[in-house]
């Protein structure tokens, strides 16, 4: 059976790196590996046996999310 899934537009897929993702979620480390755990926060790619790194959308996702609770609690 083929893969359904369409193909990314270019330029959409874009791979952080930890330092990446920790400065512009403000997490530490270990902070945003205990939220992976928790299922909080998107999980990495694999890269290689020691790297992995995160899909900006995902990790605009998550931000936007902060966001709109945020909002949604200081409407309340």
């Amino acid at each position: 059976m083929r893969n359904s899934t369409p193909l990314p537009i270019p330029g959409d897929l874009i791979l952080e790196r930890l330092p990446q993702v920790k400065a512009r979620t403000g997490l530490s480390r270990s902070e945003i590996y205990r939220r992976i755990a928790l299922g909080e926060f998107p999980a990495p790619i694999k890269l290689g046996l020691r790297a992995s790194a995160w899909h900006k959308r995902e990790v605009d996702t998550w931000i936007t999310q902060r966001i709109t609770a945020r909002d949604k609690q200081g409407a309340a």
